[in-house]
C-alpha cells in the first residue's frame, strides 16, 4: 500500500509552482497525494518568511498536521526553512527541514529519515547555492505558473529574499521553451511567468529576458502569457514594445513601486525614483492604452513620516493605474532597515494600509468602468456559486457570465457590462 502525503503552501506563486512539482516528483516515486486536511503519513509545508506573520502561519500549519496524525513525518521547505532551520526543527512533528539546495531531493531525504526520531536538517549556506530547480504548476488546467528565474542580486534594505533564495539564476531559454511545450500538451491555455526578480533573467546564461519572451511567444498551444511582476528599472522600452505587438503576451503589467516618496525609496535602497517610475507608467499607457497596471506598495516602513506617506499617497493617486497590492511593513532580522528611524507604530501602519486599500479599490473600479460596453476576449476558468462562469479578459478584468455552454478553458469574446462594482459578460449576439 502506497504512503500518503498532503501538501500545504504559503507565500508567492513560485512556491505554488514548486509545491506542485514536488507533488509530481513524490507521486512518481509511489506516494499517493491526499488533501492536507486528511490524515496522511507525510505532510509537506512549503513555507514563506516574507513577514513574521508568514513564519507564524508556517508553524501553525505544521502543528495542525501534527495534531491530525502525531505519527506523521512532516517536512518543511521554503524560505522559512532556509532562513531559520533550527527554529523550524524545534516545532513538534517536524522530521525534515530542507533548504533551497535540497528541497527537490525530498524523496531521497525521506528515505534516509524513516527510523529517525529527531528533526533532520539539510540546509546549505545560501551563498553556496548555484542550482536552478525547474518548476511549474497547472492544477487549475486553464492557467499555469512557470518558474523562469530564482533568487535576487538586489539588496533592498527591508528584504530577506536574497538570504532565503540566493543569487539570481536561471536555466537556458531552450529548456524553458520545452517546459512551456509540456504545459501546452496538457491543454493549458495561459502561462504566468514567475520568478523572484524576473527581469534580471539571464545572469547565469548570458541571455536576456526579452529573448525569453520572444521564444515563448512562438510556442504553439499557449494562447496567453502574463509577466507576474517586473522591477520598473528592468521593464525596458523594448519589452513594452514587444508586449504591445505580441501574439500572446497580454496587456498586463505588475510593477513594484513600494513607495511614492523619493526620500523613502532611498531608505529602501530601491533602484529608481518617482520621476523615473512616472515616466515608465506613462510609456505603458501611451503604447498599450488598455493595459492593466498593478503595483506593490509598502506602508509603515521605517522612516515613513506622515509627510512622506502623504507624498506617496498623492503620487500613487496621480498615476491612473489599475490596482495597488498593499503590504504592511514587517521588521525582518538581518536587514539594514532596522537601523532606520523613526519606527512607525503598528496602529499607524494599519491606518495607512486602510487608506491605500480604499484608494486601490477606487482605482480598480475606475479601471473597470472604462471598459463598460466593450467586447473583449475572456478565458473562462471556473464557475461560481451563483452558476456564473468566471474568467479574465486579456487585460485582467474579472468577468462573470451566464453562458449556454461550458466555456471552461475556452476564450470567448463577450460584451462587458459594469454593474454594482462588478463586470458581467454577455454574448455579443
Amino acid at each position: 500500500m502506497s504512503k500518503t502525503v498532503g501538501f500545504y503552501t504559503l507565500g508567492c506563486k513560485m512556491n505554488y509552482a514548486e509545491t506542485e512539482t514536488l507533488s509530481r516528483k513524490m507521486q512518481a516515486a509511489g506516494y499517493q497525494q491526499v488533501k492536507f486536511t486528511d490524515v496522511a503519513d507525510y505532510y509537506v509545508v512549503n513555507s514563506c518568511s516574507v513577514t513574521e506573520s508568514a513564519n507564524k502561519k508556517s508553524r501553525q500549519a505544521v502543528r495542525s498536521a501534527h495534531r491530525r496524525n502525531p505519527n506523521a513525518k512532516i517536512v518543511v521547505v521554503g524560505c522559512y526553512a532556509q532562513l531559520k532551520p533550527e527554529e523550524v526543527g524545534t516545532v513538534d512533528g517536524v522530521a525534515l527541514v530542507l533548504g533551497v539546495d535540497e528541497k527537490f531531493n525530498i524523496v531521497e531525504r525521506l528515505a534516509e529519515i524513516e527510523s529517525c526520531d529527531c528533526a533532520s536538517l539539510h540546509v546549505s549556506s545560501i551563498d553556496s547555492v548555484e542550482n536552478f530547480s525547474c518548476a511549474y504548476s497547472c492544477s487549475e488546467r486553464t492557467r499555469a505558473f512557470l518558474k523562469v528565474q530564482d533568487g535576487c542580486n538586489y539588496r533592498c534594505s527591508y528584504c530577506t529574499i536574497p538570504l532565503a533564495r540566493g543569487k539570481s539564476r536561471n536555466i537556458e531559454i531552450s529548456s524553458l521553451v520545452k517546459q512551456a511545450e509540456e504545459i501546452a500538451s496538457r491543454g493549458v491555455k495561459e502561462i504566468v511567468l514567475s520568478g523572484i526578480n524576473i527581469g534580471d533573467f539571464g545572469q547565469t546564461t548570458g541571455e536576456k529576458f526579452i529573448d525569453l519572451l520572444r521564444a515563448l511567444d512562438n510556442v504553439q498551444g499557449i494562447e496567453r502569457y502574463r509577466i507576474s511582476s517586473i522591477e520598473p528599472n528592468l521593464l525596458t522600452s523594448e519589452i513594452i514594445d514587444f508586449v504591445a505587438q505580441s501574439r500572446a503576451f497580454m496587456p498586463h503589467f505588475h510593477i513594484p513601486l513600494q513607495c511614492g516618496c523619493d526620500e523613502v525609496l532611498r531608505l529602501m535602497r530601491r533602484r529608481y525614483n518617482t520621476d523615473f517610475f512616472r515616466k515608465k507608467i506613462a510609456e505603458v499607457h501611451a503604447k498599450i492604452p488598455d493595459a492593466f497596471i498593478g503595483m506593490d506598495v509598502m506602508v509603515g516602513f521605517m522612516g515613513e513620516t506622515d509627510e512622506y506617506f502623504q507624498k506617496s499617497y498623492d503620487f500613487i493617486q496621480s498615476l491612473g493605474i489599475s490596482f495597488v497590492h498593499v503590504f504592511t511593513y514587517s521588521e525582518r532580522e538581518n536587514t539594514d532597515a532596522l537601523k532606520i528611524t523613526p519606527h512607525i507604530q503598528e496602529s499607524v501602519r494599519t491606518a495607512r494600509s486602510v487608506e491605500l486599500h480604499k484608494l486601490s479599490e477606487k482605482m480598480h473600479q475606475d479601471f473597470y468602468k472604462k471598459f463598460d460596453g466593450q467586447i473583449r476576449p475572456v478565458l473562462f476558468e471556473t464557475r461560481n456559486k451563483s452558476g456564473y462562469q468566471v474568467g479574465f479578459t486579456d487585460n485582467y478584468i474579472k468577468v462573470a457570465a451566464r453562458l449556454p455552454f461550458n466555456a471552461k478553458n475556452k476564450i470567448v469574446p463577450v460584451r462587458l457590462e459594469y454593474k454594482d462594482g462588478e463586470i458581467i459578460g454577455m454574448l455579443n449576439e
